[in-house]
């Protein structure tokens, strides 16, 4: 099963941390065949937020949020079960200094290509 692990902090702590710690785990999750992707994202004042209402875009620079802890990056991972998620969660090196949001992948593509209607 697919989970998408979300990596949160405070950007400067996530900053000062050791890319090679991080680029280390990421290395031992693909040669176990766990990690799926996987990429750090700049900083929060590069994000664009877009919105779409009544047909009308509306573009904003920043963060959907004004909040602490900021997405600082994701895992896509193989897990057995939440539990085995949560593991692998515990071991991503930010999770030291902010926190791991794991989530299941809901599997559309697949539910499509077996003729499941989508909801």
């Amino acid at each position: 099963m697919k989970y998408l692990c979300l990596v949160y902090g405070e950007e400067q702590k996530i900053g000062e941390m050791d890319d090679h710690k991080c680029l280390a785990w990421d290395h031992e999750l693909r040669a176990r065949g766990q990690c799926v992707a996987s990429e750090a994202l700049e900083p929060v004042a590069t994000a664009t937020t877009v919105r779409v209402r009544n047909g009308r875009l509306s573009v904003t620079d920043g963060p959907f949020a004004e909040t602490k802890e900021q997405l600082a990056g994701f895992y896509l991972i193989e897990a057995r079960d939440l539990n085995e998620a949560i593991q692998i969660a515990a071991k991503i090196p930010p999770a030291e200094v902010g926190c791991v949001e794991v989530r299941p992948i809901r599997p559309i593509r697949e539910h499509a290509r077996a003729g499941a209607r989508l909801e």
